[in-house]
């Protein structure tokens, strides 16, 4: 039972070793010259204004699992199309079926609200 998971464990020690054997040199050999600016947290060569301390809206987050949702489904889609031949009538009701329900959710986002940003 153990020997058909041996190599699997040989294969993660040598990884992580690799790993950890690149992080141990850049630490060893690297240069190492600290300074002041490069304390400072990057955002695109521009000095920071504020402290990334503030709070996005809940609207935002919701727009982002919406587009997860929506897209992830719509993904079905092309598996669905390369074969919708060999499915016939069946795949074809079977689709439209999770075609509606895709537009149901749809518009509830809508009349919920969900989808308008203010």
């Amino acid at each position: 039972m153990l020997n058909a998971y041996f190599g699997i464990v040989v294969l993660f020690l040598m990884a992580a070793a690799v790993g950890g054997l690149f992080i141990y040199l850049s630490v060893s050999l690297g240069p190492k010259k600290p300074s002041a600016a490069k304390d400072v947290p990057y955002e695109c060569g521009k000095t920071p204004f504020e402290l990334p301390t503030g709070r996005h809206s809940v609207r935002f987050y919701l727009a982002g699992m919406l587009f997860v949702l929506f897209d992830i489904e719509m993904i079905f889609f092309f598996p669905w199309a390369v074969v919708y031949r060999k499915l016939g009538l069946f795949g074809f009701m079977e689709m439209m079926l999770f075609a509606g329900v895709v537009v149901l959710g749809y518009a509830y986002a809508w009349r919920k609200g969900a989808l308008t940003w203010k």
